[in-house]
């Protein structure tokens, strides 16, 4: 870094000794880093002593134009911000985890005298016990798949379960009571509940042995049909306690491991609720250089558990230097103690094998990938005749029925593949029905006068579904927003429309570019094709189908809305009003009798009849 740049000593004067976060900015004011100190003076100097810092380090130094810094009250507080910062800004320099989804639940309601059983995801407003996370909803469904066979408790929603009159395809493989026509009573019910809890809870064993003593009162009071009932729960309890259940885990505990290759990281976890393992998931934290395993694993905990429900232990494949100060900050978060370990024995160290045997099989999976999409760039380059390999490429597409619903899809692909968050939809509004040239001006222009702004990177290749005319008005859109360092290039599927034949159209060439036949190119090419063909038909089909549901309550008089807003949020949409009954529908706030008659009569007799 020269001194021209930044004077560091200036800034080093005045800097403060209290704890809190710094940002490092370039020349283009991105914040290239953020980190968290105790001391900021002490720690922001400690990256300009040039004979003790890494050349990674000094890399990002160089880069240095500006600092910003945010004073804090304790060092865990810092800690707090600095994760929030990080998933917020995403600095190139930093450990990044890319995982903003909501992890899945098992709900449990108790608003109702004959309460669901349903899978959750998103703010835990509901009234009821939750049960989680797991890993994915695919183990939610399979825990859910697993209780209908030993304790058959609804999983149907609310709206239909009051709208039937008799029992439906569950009951007739006995998956459930039937509560909805009265097949089962409130007690009955109840205790079915009571022993869904029970196995959640990681209380098996003693559910087993509840069962045994019902089981032999049964058959006590010579009521064999009801014995055999218990003995049957018993039986399946026994094999899912075999799969499903960690001997000598009794609490919440996740175990993580972590493995780097090539400048890849790859984070593995296993999911330990009440003794039961729900699983795993495996993360890919976005990386710099080469950090050692702990520093990986410290930054992971602080940005994953920070925002999400935390288990009393954290078993962890390598040592983290600031244990302390996490175990200390997830403690307070958490509402309880937090252990974090690394030195275990026994059948803990089993599973931590496991956990590192995952992570190491994932990575090399990864890299293989890696190294698999970098050879189609590579292709893409040749093809194209590019002077560098590309490494950011965007697609559009328009999807649309007979002009209506017009709706423009962009996707982003980098080095590693489809790059999801960046993806973007635009609802084409203004111009003639039909109209696809139009479409993809209207598209580009709006993507890219984003892009001046700053808001997004800029693709080194625009690829567009569509030909010469689609192409033309992709040129117009960047000539009119001064881009002019985007190669624009046209995917038309030709005549036949067969994969693997498509025509690459290039603006200044009059004939459309022979591909090599087989060139790994031409897959990534239809890769992101299809991917932008796909996300612009599911927004056009939801902004279609919001169009419909619309239309239908906006034909109803005295239905504002803020009232069609509330039945379909009630009724989980249009499906679940239809199906309502007046007294269902009657019964929503600000819904009138009067009101619920009109809704009925406008689902029910539309033909007349």
């Amino acid at each position: 870094m020269t001194e021209s740049a930044f004077d560091i000593k200036d800034f080093l004067k005045n800097l403060t000794k209290r704890p809190g976060i710094y940002k490092m900015l370039n020349d283009k004011s991105q914040i290239i880093y953020i980190g968290k100190a105790k001391n900021l003076k002490n720690r922001v100097s400690s990256y300009f002593r040039t004979k003790t810092t890494s050349v990674k380090q000094q890399a990002m130094v160089a880069k240095i134009v500006s600092i910003e810094v945010i004073v804090t009250n304790t060092e865990g507080e810092a800690l707090l911000l600095e994760s929030q910062q990080i998933k917020r800004y995403k600095p190139r320099y930093n450990i990044c985890l890319r995982d903003d989804k909501s992890y899945p639940y098992l709900y449990i309601s108790s608003h109702h005298d004959f309460p669901q059983i349903t899978l959750h995801r998103g703010a835990k407003k509901k009234k009821g016990k939750y049960f989680g996370p797991y890993p994915s909803v695919g183990a939610v469904k399979e825990t859910l798949k697993l209780l209908q066979k030993i304790f058959p408790v609804r999983q149907c929603e609310d709206s239909y379960y009051s709208n039937r009159t008799r029992p439906c395809l569950q009951y007739q493989i006995e998956r459930c009571t039937a509560p909805c026509v009265d097949l089962i009573d409130k007690q009955s019910y109840a205790e079915d509940l009571s022993n869904t809890v029970l196995f959640l809870e990681g209380k098996g064993n003693l559910l087993i042995d509840q069962l045994i003593d019902k089981m032999e009162t049964a058959s006590n009071k010579l009521e064999f049909e009801q014995a055999v009932i218990y003995r049957d729960q018993i039986a399946r309890l026994r094999t899912v306690l075999e799969k499903h259940f960690i001997h000598g885990e009794k609490g919440d505990v996740d175990i993580i491991a972590c493995e780097t290759k090539a400048g890849i990281a790859c984070v593995q976890v296993f999911f330990i609720r009440n003794g039961q393992s729900l699983g795993n998931k495996v993360f890919f934290p976005k990386i710099s250089g080469e950090p050692l395993a702990g520093h990986i694993l410290q930054a992971f905990i602080a940005q994953y558990y920070l925002e999400r429900q935390v288990p009393y232990e954290l078993i962890v494949s390598h040592e983290i230097e600031e244990q302390d100060l996490l175990i200390e900050v997830l403690s307070k978060k958490a509402n309880h103690g937090v252990s974090i370990s690394s030195n275990v024995r026994g059948s803990r160290l089993k599973w931590l094998q496991m956990a590192a045997m995952n992570a190491e099989n994932s990575l090399l999976s990864k890299l293989s990938d890696k190294q698999g999409m970098y050879a189609r760039y590579l292709s893409l380059q040749e093809e194209l005749g590019c002077a560098e390999t590309p490494k950011r490429l965007e697609c559009f597409d328009i999807s649309h029925t007979q002009g209506d619903q017009t709706v423009a899809s962009c996707v982003v692909f980098d080095r590693e593949g489809p790059a999801k968050s960046a993806y973007r939809r635009f609802n084409i509004e203004g111009i003639t029905p039909g109209d696809d040239y139009a479409a993809m001006y209207q598209a580009v222009t709006r993507r890219f006068k984003r892009l001046k702004k700053g808001e997004h990177l800029a693709p080194d290749i625009l690829l567009i579904d569509g030909g010469k005319g689609q192409v033309s008005q992709a040129q117009k859109a960047l000539e009119e927003c001064d881009v002019n360092n985007v190669m624009i290039v046209g995917v038309s599927k030709g005549p036949d429309r067969k994969a693997g034949m498509e025509k690459l159209i290039l603006v200044d060439q009059q004939q459309p570019l022979d591909v090599t036949p087989g060139a790994s190119a031409l897959l990534l090419i239809q890769h992101i094709r299809d991917e932008a063909h796909r996300f612009a038909i599911t927004g056009h089909r939801q902004r279609r189908a919001k169009a419909k549901r619309e239309s239908i309550l906006e034909t109803i008089p005295g239905l504002g809305p803020k009232r069609r807003q509330l039945l379909l949020k009630q009724f989980g949409g249009l499906q679940g009003i239809s199906n309502a009954g007046i007294d269902a529908l009657s019964g929503i706030d600000g819904i009138s009798k009067q009101l619920a008659q009109r809704i009925y009569d406008n689902f029910h007799h539309q033909d007349g009849h």
